[in-house]
């Protein structure tokens, strides 16, 4: 009979960091979840049978690679709406929300940095699971995107990835540089990588939040930088340019001062904030910021976006 104590013991620390690798394959935390709870229970039902061949981290992520590897098999990519078409040049006009798209989702801090004190540790979680990064890994074949992940990210070696997934060191390290190739020819965004508790970068955050709640659209325009990107999945359309981006908030956000709430969070390791309008949840904002302002911001639109955060609907 199984010690079901000891087999939690020896698998729940490897939770958060499975929980990001999941998401980092499938780019949902929704099914990032699910597949760690498949993770979990598919190791229950082996535990007997572990032999102690390789750690119990190694085994676990075993598990869960082949997972998530066989979940994508019946899955599109995750994307952002800057994936699938250009910026319009329309705020006035704005589509319905695209539900059957499937978007990708943004990922609490909360729920994987390490549960450890060291800064390395934590600026490297944060940096692997940045929007930009999770967005154009998704444009890779699975397997492609698995070796990516094992090799560039957690470092493992190709024999060790070899052993995974079945095939030979030669092969993993084939598919490694075919992964690379394909990223290379497309643009990936190279952010000046800030840590949301930099003292500049929170001068600009708390000015920004203020700007929100007091609706003042000369202050957003002074916060963003000149060629700045918003995005609002699952809304289609997306917007470059600080004087565009002014006029979609003053035609399509409907509030006024005092009517917005912005509580300060974090995801994908980046700055974030839960806007409420009117007392009810409207859109996780997920910011990139330097010193100089924001230049980028994916608003995940829907209460929903909010469970994972542990933030209600309605205030």
């Amino acid at each position: 009979m199984i010690d079901t104590e000891e087999f939690a013991a020896r698998t729940t620390p490897y939770r958060r960091e499975l929980l990001a690798h999941c998401y980092r394959m499938l780019g949902s935390v929704d099914d990032a979840e699910d597949l760690v709870q498949e993770t979990m229970l598919r190791a229950w039902r082996g535990y007997r049978e572990f032999e102690e061949r390789a750690s119990m981290r190694t085994w676990l992520y075993r598990i869960a690679t082949n997972a998530c590897l066989n979940a994508l098999e019946h899955s599109s990519r995750r994307v952002l709406p800057s994936g699938l078409t250009g910026p319009s040049a329309h705020p006035e006009k704005i589509g319905a929300d695209a539900d059957t798209v499937p978007w990708l989702q943004p990922m609490p801090d909360v729920l994987i940095e390490p549960e450890t004190t060291d800064p390395a540790a934590i600026i490297t979680a944060r940096h692997d699971t940045r929007l930009a990064l999770i967005a154009v890994w998704q444009h890779l074949p699975p397997r492609q995107r698995a070796v990516l992940i094992l090799r560039d990210v957690l470092r493992w070696k190709a024999g060790e990835v070899a052993e995974l997934l079945g095939t030979t060191p030669a092969a993993v390290n084939s598919t490694l540089q075919r992964a690379h190739a394909t990223l290379a020819d497309r643009k990936t965004e190279e952010e000046q990588i800030t840590e949301p508790d930099d003292p500049a970068v929170r001068v600009v955050l708390d000015r920004w939040a203020a700007a929100f709640e007091s609706f003042d659209t000369e202050a957003l325009a002074n916060l963003l930088k000149t060629e700045a990107v918003w995005e609002m999945p699952p809304i289609r359309e997306w917007f470059t340019g600080r004087d565009t981006i002014i006029e979609l908030i003053t035609t399509q956000c409907p509030s006024q001062a005092g009517g917005a709430r912005m509580i300060p969070a974090t995801a994908n390791g980046q700055p974030a904030f839960a806007l409420y309008l009117n007392g009810e949840a409207h859109s996780i904002q997920v910011l990139t910021v330097t010193p100089a302002g924001v230049e980028r911001v994916v608003a995940f639109h829907g209460s929903e976006r909010f469970e994972p955060f542990g933030l209600p609907k309605s205030l």
